[in-house]
């Protein structure tokens, strides 16, 4: 037992020693580079080198402003991150030059702790700004769907509503008979009516009501109906950051998408009998997305992750999960996430799914409240 301890402890030491912070950048597949205070490049990685085209011996000592255009966020990101002295992400960074191509970046931003002159940057070809362009598909999806809920509403609901008064004349006036017809004539408008409210959700109402709201009362809400209901054969369990601040948003709206989304977790676990659902909220600091063919950025600093051990989701279904009709449920009519997508972009969130066995998560990300 000893020696087993020995050994270990004696290939630890030697790791140490063996292994310097400059060899594990280096075998980073990420580019890696750090800048002084005049954003000159002290150091790079392998990747780097790659990524920029050129050599270390070319690269070291040239200035950011030599790498990306004068205008690049990547130059802005860097002085906030200095003059905060914290480090920050900014996703959806369009890059274009002569020497590296057309890229579109995350990067990661970070004061060295001996230096907060000095300027570590990862770059990554960016996967989350594709959530802003999956966002303003599902937006446009959604106005497409009003489009139909008025167009039903007035040309469908008004008509339906002449019709059943005539048959509930006819059934005075008819023989015996003859009264089954009016009454299956009644009973199919009442049908379509119903049919054409559910579109009706997402008809464009006034403008979203917002203010500060506290998302942990607005997830507690959603369990306790859970737990009252739909979920009551489902575990439960919550991870909250209680240190967060207040969602910008509106209570009734924002119950309704985790409402959705916890019944959709648990109609993935149900069937077993170790299902559980997680809902999870965390702080995402320094979360700015840059909206596609925009200057703004989005802050949505707030995710909460609603969690299942379910089978996951088709990988085929992902990208038209919240797309309207889109559904795994026999008697599902496909509007429920659709409808939730919506909801969320309303309140200027985003929404994406991760999924694999017995892991499934809808992370909804947020804005907070800022003090202007």
């Amino acid at each position: 037992m000893n020696t087993v301890v020995e050994k270990l402890a004696k290939l630890t030491r030697l790791s140490a020693k063996t292994v310097s912070g400059d060899a594990i950048l280096f075998a980073l597949p990420d580019p890696v580079i750090v800048v002084e205070r005049s954003d000159d490049l002290v150091f790079l990685n392998a990747a780097a080198e790659q990524f920029f085209q050129g050599s270390e011996a070319t690269l070291l000592g040239s200035n950011l402003q030599d790498l990306f255009p004068h205008d690049s966020p990547i130059l802005s990101l860097v002085q906030k991150v200095r003059r905060q002295a914290s480090s920050m992400t900014e996703y959806g960074i369009h890059v274009f030059t002569p020497r590296i191509g057309q890229h579109l970046l995350s990067v990661d931003a970070a004061p060295l702790a001996d230096s907060a002159d000095e300027i570590v940057l990862v770059f990554k070809e960016d996967r989350i700004a594709n959530k802003i362009d999956d966002t303003i598909t599902q937006k446009g999806a959604a106005r497409s769907i009003s489009a139909l809920s008025s167009m039903l509403g007035h040309e469908v609901k008004n008509p339906l509503s002449g019709i059943r008064g005539a048959a509930q004349l006819l059934d005075t006036i008819v023989g015996a008979d003859d009264r089954s017809l009016t009454q299956l004539i009644i009973r199919e408008t009442d049908r379509i009516v119903k049919l054409v409210d559910r579109f009706e959700v997402f008809s464009e109402g006034p403008i979203l009501d917002r203010n500060n709201v506290n998302i942990h009362k607005v997830l507690d809400e959603v369990l306790e109906v859970a737990k009252a209901g739909f979920g009551r054969e489902v575990k439960f369990t919550t991870d909250y950051d209680p240190s967060l601040p207040p969602v910008f948003g509106n209570h009734d709206q924002l119950v309704q998408v985790f409402l959705n989304l916890v019944k959709n977790a648990v109609e993935a676990v149900e069937s077993r009998s170790d299902g559980e659902v997680t809902i999870v909220t965390a702080f995402r600091h320094g979360v700015r997305l840059a909206i596609p063919g925009s200057e703004s950025r989005m802050y949505l600093p707030m995710m909460v992750s609603v969690r299942d051990n379910g089978v996951g989701v088709p990988e085929d279904l992902r990208p038209h999960l919240f797309d309207p009709f889109i559904t795994t449920k026999r008697n599902g009519s496909g509007l429920g996430l659709a409808l939730t997508a919506k909801l969320v972009g309303d309140h200027g969130g985003i929404i994406d799914v991760e999924s694999k066995p017995r892991r499934t998560s809808f992370n909804v990300m947020l804005p907070l409240v800022r003090g202007d």
